[in-house]
């Protein structure tokens, strides 16, 4: 099964990253996922169920710690099940 996480932190800093933000960012980019788009405004990723279910817990974990008061998130199925996905 594939799934999509889409994911905002907030308080928002116009002026410059908050420091969840960029934690988020770092999270995102070391987990093992195929997809990822990053933006000011929100973030996508993609991949394997279990690299993505294990990338949204480590976010939550580690923004929460960097001062995110607020994390919204959807996460969708994109693909079905089948030989080789996780």
């Amino acid at each position: 099964m594939r799934l999509r996480v889409e994911f905002t932190t907030e308080p928002f800093d116009l002026d410059e990253a908050p420091r969840h933000a960029l934690v988020a960012r770092e999270v995102i980019g070391a987990a093992e996922l195929d997809a990822v788009d990053v933006g000011p405004f929100g973030n996508t990723a993609e991949g394997g169920a279990e690299a993505v279910l294990a990338a949204v817990d480590t976010l939550l974990r580690k923004v929460l710690e960097a001062g995110a008061t607020r994390v919204s998130l959807q996460l969708n199925v994109v693909g079905g099940t089948g030989e080789g996905d996780s």
